[in-house]
């Protein structure tokens, strides 16, 4: 078979997605390749297909066992032979899975970095065939990525160690301009191919609320998608905890993920959601990297992340079969805090020295505030993600929160000016929620107590809203007008480029969003609804037959396919998007006859 061969019969793909074909072509002639795809841009095709291309075995290394037992869960549901081997396998798991890679049982084996320089693998390896060898979240390898791992630097020497070099492609979903050079020279890649594909993923809402009651906010959310899988991600297991047993109590199935909980609870809750068992998992972002289920519509960061980098990878495992989904982050000034208290106390890498610490320390200040400006722009979210990662972007999408509810641009040039003397007359001693208390006029006993009130900026901007002025102060510190100070409590201070605005030679805009009036998601064309339960209920009996979680066997969106195409034939089950070779033999006759029985029940042979 050639490539497109093997990708409509065992991936039930028509056509390849944008980057893929050029990544399969280059791996498949024997060059190295360093490929930066989005989070559901089809990572897996690109070193699945050359693997079956392949006359040899095929190594995926990969750092969380949930994404190898999805992986390979997946294949085998698709007619490829495939394995994982990590520490959820026995010793004697383990011995039996090499011994029958030895005898060329698999084609594709999803290993843990750990694993790969023992003497058991090592044994495997050394003779064996290995044409290909993937790296996926590549980005771990390098002390700069937002996920350094220790144990993928034994991959350089797991290479080393090979009596024959394979070919090498690594893929990551987010990784700046130092990142990727880091992967490329730790990885030793030869002459790589470098594919990055665009960052856009359309069919995502971006929105950013300021909500007063974070759980009255996440309630609507969750209640505007009845029935439908989202995660939620909490920066503390506190939180993780609160806002899990709130949903229960409100009657949503909802489970938890986080370090605190045993192994054998995390697995259990895990599998609750990707079996559907449960509708919503609530999780630190200790949760889901890899997980490859379809069908999540929404994610809502309950707060918000450290980094851009996590961000878009979190807010990415949404809408991963193609179908509209939404993300949302809902903000507060505390998420701020959080995360620096998070940064300035994380337990120090032993393997970075003291400079190199502090290094890591202060560039996860800075991207913490990137991400914080990004909470509070008025400008378009989608272009913030996409210039963040180094693409061009129109200024306005049409499908972020802050362009479909319009925002408007303002000349903050003399308020700014307030900003920035009301600071210097408090001595450049307190944070921006103080100074902004002042200017507005507050007489807490605070202030009063510190004779704030006699200062000659108090109330000077009495009628301005908070929020303005938080978008006024977000502003001064995105153009260098302004700094914060490092630690526990910022201290909102001057810079040399202040005196040019301060002295007229310079203005400052801002964009304000207007009112979030909480609009939905993009919709998508909706199939006929009785028929679409039938299909999600025969599917389910199909997974729980094949001990699978449910989007293995189809997606939504392969469903939603069959409820428009309306397949009568197998020739015509097999234009179903999602559907190969495999899944028309294992699974075709059964959806037909679905299909027939709900159309046509008077020619069912379980008609009375």
């Amino acid at each position: 078979m050639d490539k497109r061969e093997i990708l409509k019969n065992y991936f039930g793909h028509a056509a390849f997605r944008e980057g893929q074909e050029q990544i399969v072509d280059c791996l498949s002639a024997g060059r190295d390749a360093l490929c930066v795809m989005p989070t559901g841009a089809g990572k897996s095709i690109c070193y699945q297909v050359p693997a079956l291309l392949a006359g040899g075995i095929a190594l995926v290394v990969s750092p969380l066992i949930s994404l190898m037992k999805d992986q390979v869960e997946s294949l085998i549901q698709s007619g490829v032979p495939a394995a994982y081997i990590n520490s959820s396998l026995t010793p004697a798991q383990t011995r039996l899975a090499l011994e029958r890679a030895a005898d060329g049982r698999y084609k594709i084996i999803y290993v843990a970095p750990e694993r790969l320089t023992t003497d058991a693998f090592l044994r495997f390896a050394r003779p064996a065939v290995i044409d290909l060898l993937a790296v996926d979240e590549a980005h771990c390898v390098s002390q700069w990525g937002q996920d350094f791992r220790p144990s993928y630097l034994k991959i350089a020497d797991f290479i080393e160690a090979l009596d024959r070099r394979p070919t090498v492609g690594a893929f990551t979903a987010t990784a700046t301009k130092a990142v990727k050079e880091d992967i490329a020279s730790i990885l030793g890649l030869r002459d790589p191919l470098l594919v990055t594909t665009g960052f856009d993923r359309k069919n995502l809402y971006f929105s950013v609320e300021h909500p007063g009651n974070k759980l009255a906010a996440l309630r609507r959310i969750v209640e505007e998608s009845p029935g439908k899988c989202g995660i939620v991600y909490c920066s503390t297991r506190k939180n993780v905890e609160q806002v899990c047993e709130t949903l229960c109590g409100w009657g949503i199935p909802a489970s938890r993920y986080h370090a605190g909980l045993s192994d054998r609870e995390r697995q259990q809750n895990q599998e609750d959601f990707l079996y559907d068992r449960k509708t919503v998992m609530v999780a630190t972002n200790a949760f889901g990297m890899g997980i490859d289920k379809s069908n999540v519509s929404y994610v809502v960061h309950y707060n918000m992340p450290k980094d851009m980098e996590s961000y878009y990878q979190e807010a990415g495992r949404a809408g991963r079969d193609g179908e509209p989904a939404r993300c949302t982050i809902l903000y507060s000034g505390q998420d701020v805090r959080t995360n620096t208290f998070l940064i300035d106390h994380a337990e120090p890498n032993p393997d970075l020295d003291e400079a190199a610490q502090a290094a890591v320390r202060e560039r996860d200040r800075e991207r913490l505030k990137r991400m914080t400006f990004y909470c509070t722009t008025g400008d378009c979210l989608r272009a913030y993600i996409l210039r963040y990662f180094g693409e061009t972007a129109p200024d306005f999408c049409g499908a972020c929160s802050n362009c479909e509810e319009g925002a408007q641009t303002a000349d903050a040039t003399l308020d700014g000016q307030k900003v920035l003397s009301c600071a210097a007359r408090m001595n450049q001693r307190f944070g921006i929620k103080m100074v902004i208390d002042v200017l507005r006029g507050s007489k807490n006993e605070r202030i009063q107590r510190l004779g704030l009130d006699r200062l000659s900026t108090h109330g000077l901007l009495a009628d301005s809203s908070e929020r303005y002025l938080r978008a006024v102060v977000n502003a001064l510190l995105a153009e260098g007008y302004a700094a914060l100070t490092d630690g526990d409590y910022p201290v909102l201070t001057l810079t040399e480029k202040s005196r040019s605005l301060l002295q007229g030679e310079a203005a400052l805009t801002v964009r304000l969003p207007a009112q979030q009036n909480k609009k939905a998601a993009p919709t998508q064309i909706e199939p006929d609804e009785q028929l679409f339960a039938r299909l999600k209920t025969l599917r389910a009996e199909l997974a729980a037959k094949a001990r699978a979680p449910a989007y293995v066997v189809f997606t939504d969106a392969s469903l939603r396919d069959m409820c428009q195409k309306l397949p009568r034939t197998p020739a015509e089950f097999l234009e179903v998007s999602g559907v190969g070779r495999t899944k028309l033999e294992r699974y075709g006759n059964a959806f037909l006859r679905e299909i027939e029985d709900y159309f046509y029940p008077q020619n069912s042979p379980h008609a009375e």
